[in-house]
């Protein structure tokens, strides 16, 4: 499984308060700094990839498929996501060809199908709500610290991989 997650650095609010009938005060720099995390996770052994990059673009993401290939050199490598424009790109697909990475595609607007979508809710609850980091990289090494210090079990428990109901059930 492929995805990506934006993360910024005013944080997302899960919980605030204030005294009634007076506005909550929320503090934040003014300066609104983005990064995007590209991860991809093995459905079998719950084996993760992960690359931080500015944007998402389709060289962003044609750097994240040569570093799959690196990391699973000689093995056959089907990578199920989204029709993201930076995964259609012509010269994307291309790549992916050329490194033997085989692109199946998951149906439009169905983001519950993708268990890497669960791990970035979870991640960012832990770490990104009703937190903001001195900087965007403060952030972005926190997040990625955490999700990487989850076991490749909890990895997949959190994703739902391990669920009864997962719908790739029959082919793990």
């Amino acid at each position: 499984m492929e995805d990506e997650t934006d993360l910024l650095l005013f944080p997302p609010l899960r919980a605030n308060w204030s005294q009634r009938g007076e506005p909550a005060r929320v503090l934040i720099s003014g300066w609104n700094a983005r990064r995007v995390v590209f991860g991809a996770m093995n459905l079998r052994s719950g084996k993760r990839l992960f690359l931080a990059r500015e944007h998402q673009r389709q060289h962003d993401f044609q750097t994240f498929l040569e570093l799959i290939h690196q990391h699973y050199r000689g093995w056959y490598v089907a990578l199920l996501l989204d029709e993201n424009p930076s995964h259609t790109a012509g010269r994307s697909q291309q790549l992916a060809g050329d490194l033997k990475i085989e692109l199946l595609w998951l149906p439009k607007r169905a983001p519950e199908l993708n268990p890497m979508d669960e791990l970035w809710g979870q991640a960012k609850d832990v770490v990104s709500a009703n937190l903001q980091y001195p900087t965007i990289d403060d952030h972005l090494n926190a997040f990625i610290e955490y999700l990487e210090s989850l076991t490749d079990w909890e990895a997949r428990y959190t994703s739902g991989v391990l669920s009864k109901d997962f719908w790739l059930k029959s082919l793990l």
